[in-house]
């Protein structure tokens, strides 16, 4: 399984023959493993940080101080130990997933009040980390242009026009979850079959992924090799297309299948937090015959633990 890396700074300057060269190894990726390795992209590593030391310190208050925040999936807030199993998805049945989420979404409202009232409310900062508001709300304007930069890329690589896709992101829909993957010592031994996050698929057009690496760590799968732990490069962002991208190639890219392995008994003290954003579309766009926020609201249903 070869994942590329994509400089983006080659990719805005570079010669025709460079670019080129870019656009037929994103290609190939994306039709095998549906990921990429993002650099050239230009948010601080100081960013991150700030995130993670905030978003640390509220995860580990003790539950009573976080249960005011708890939500389900697909809304804003804490996202407990037990409320999420990815490979529902699927259809696999499975333990819940070992992890808790602070999870944020888009909150520009269009004016449509039923659509606002699904897709644009507001987000729920938690008070006892006040910092984590400013850096996630900088972190976030970063990563939506990031993130049409990412889709201008692509439409490019399929050989259309620039705005292919943007062009239905002008209002677009996106969500960001900080996911804490707490150490084996503190949860005990995983139930069989339990991962940090179960086999699944994204359900929007891209993900960009800032993770950490670790033995219970990220793992893609190809059909080709199966599943294998996914590259690694702490200035890179782990980028992958969801089901919506997948569905608007008309099945030429794959939506990158992947999982979060348990924590490893050889690393008891291991604990990881990933900021993931999911990027999608102006809620109502039609991708290939199929309502793209139709689709999300039912994949967000199904992998609530009820």
């Amino acid at each position: 399984m070869t994942i590329p890396t994509v400089d983006l700074r080659a990719w805005r300057s570079g010669p025709p023959e460079t670019r080129a060269k870019i656009a037929t190894s994103v290609d190939e990726s994306l039709r095998t493993a549906g990921f990429l390795l993002i650099t050239g992209h230009e948010v601080a590593p100081e960013l991150r940080a700030a995130i993670r030391q905030e978003a640390r310190a509220f995860f580990r208050l003790p539950p009573p101080a976080k249960e005011p925040y708890a939500v389900k999936v697909g809304a804003r807030g804490w996202l407990a130990p037990g409320a999420e199993a990815n490979s529902y998805a699927e259809g696999a049945p499975s333990p819940p997933d070992l992890k808790e989420s602070l999870s944020f979404a888009a909150d520009e409202p269009t004016g449509d009040a039923a659509v606002d009232a699904e897709w644009f409310a507001p987000n729920t900062w938690p008070r006892e980390v006040p910092a984590l508001r400013d850096a996630v709300q900088t972190y976030l304007t970063r990563m939506r242009t990031l993130s049409d930069e990412i889709l201008e890329l692509l439409a490019v690589v399929l050989g259309e026009p620039e705005d292919f896709f943007t062009r239905h992101t002008g209002h677009s829909t996106w969500g960001f979850n900080i996911n804490w993957y707490p150490a084996l010592e503190a949860l005990g031994a995983p139930e069989p079959g339990q991962f940090r996050i179960g086999a699944h698929t994204d359900f929007g057009t891209v993900t960009v992924l800032d993770r950490q690496a670790g033995r219970g760590g990220l793992q893609v799968f190809t059909d080709a090799d199966g599943w294998q732990d996914a590259p690694w490069d702490p200035a890179a962002f782990t980028v992958n297309i969801g089901d919506l991208m997948a569905r608007w190639t008309g099945g030429r890219w794959r939506s990158g299948r992947h999982r979060v392995l348990p924590p490893h008994p050889d690393a008891p003290t291991e604990e990881l937090m990933s900021l993931v954003y999911f990027y999608e579309c102006d809620p109502g766009t039609d991708v290939r015959g199929v309502d793209s926020h139709v689709y999300l609201r039912a994949q967000l249903d199904a992998i609530t633990v009820n």
